[in-house]
């Protein structure tokens, strides 16, 4: 398996789940993104964003046939990327893409891969272990406020997701504190702890919710909601009572240690199934 590297801690889990199985995986980090040192415990070569045709080159050499894409990568300054032959031909039609929005781009990246002859497949599929179930996951429920602040903040990603503008807000007592869009889920949160105690809550006592879920209609092969640590550690500096993700659809990187920081910071962990026409 190849694992196109971004930034954070999804694809190593990704390469750690599977070589665990005794699945054997590549590494294709996209150099100034992916952790150097972690990518450096597997098989791995670096590409630069804008490398297609190196990209393709060293998946076959490595003998790559399935590939997955994990990781964050932020939206590039398209006239400033370092092209190969075959990203210069991709061009064009990523950057008439990314006028139609981030699903669309992504879409254009996985056609090409696709194109090249890969098999291409969501980190769920790549790494089943990481996609949060649904229930309480840790041992701390959400009372009566949190759930209707859930109700409502799955609202509001749906309305969110279908403008194809980000996958998670924060609602407190019926209020929207935060929604996201390019700055990512982690600034978001950090914005939120900003705010004046009045409308969140504090560590002291908790109120408001984190909700995150996939976009209607979204490319599930990539982008999918991530939580981390590092996701419960800003929440609960925000003062949040805690944190919903779309069972099923979401990633939970690290999950004991992520249930265990929730649990010892307060905050209730579930994963929601939701309804949709998709």
């Amino acid at each position: 398996m190849g694992i196109i590297a971004g930034a954070g801690a999804l694809p190593i889990a990704i390469a750690e789940t599977v070589s665990a199985k005794g699945g054997d995986v590549f590494v294709l980090a996209i150099d100034g993104l992916a952790d150097a040192a972690a990518v450096a415990k597997f098989p791995h070569s670096f590409v630069s964003l804008g490398e297609f045709g190196r990209a393709a080159s060293r998946l076959k050499e490595a003998g790559c046939r399935t590939v997955t894409l994990a990781g964050r990568v932020a939206r590039p300054e398209f006239s400033k990327l370092k092209l190969d032959a075959k990203g210069a031909l991709l061009m064009p039609r990523l950057t008439a893409a990314a006028l139609r929005g981030d699903d669309a781009l992504l879409r254009a990246v996985l056609a090409f891969f696709e194109g090249e002859g890969f098999a291409v497949i969501g980190s769920h599929e790549a790494a089943r272990d990481l996609i949060a179930s649904a229930g309480e996951l840790g041992r701390i429920a959400p009372n009566k406020e949190s759930e209707s602040d859930i109700g409502h903040a799955m609202k509001v990603v749906e309305a969110l997701g279908a403008l194809d503008i980000g996958q998670a807000a924060i609602v407190c007592a019926g209020l929207v504190l935060a929604v996201e869009a390019a700055e990512g889920t982690d600034a978001m949160l950090m914005r939120v702890a900003s705010l004046p105690e009045t409308l969140r809550g504090t560590p002291a006592h908790r109120r408001g919710v984190l909700v995150k879920a996939v976009k209607p209609h979204q490319e599930r092969r990539v982008d999918l909601p991530v939580i981390g640590v590092r996701t419960i550690e800003l929440a609960s500096a925000a003062g949040l009572a805690g944190i919903a993700v779309e069972a099923g659809a979401a990633l939970i990187v690290s999950r004991n240690e992520v249930i265990a920081a929730a649990d010892g910071s307060g905050l209730f962990l579930r994963g929601f199934e939701r309804k949709s026409s998709r």
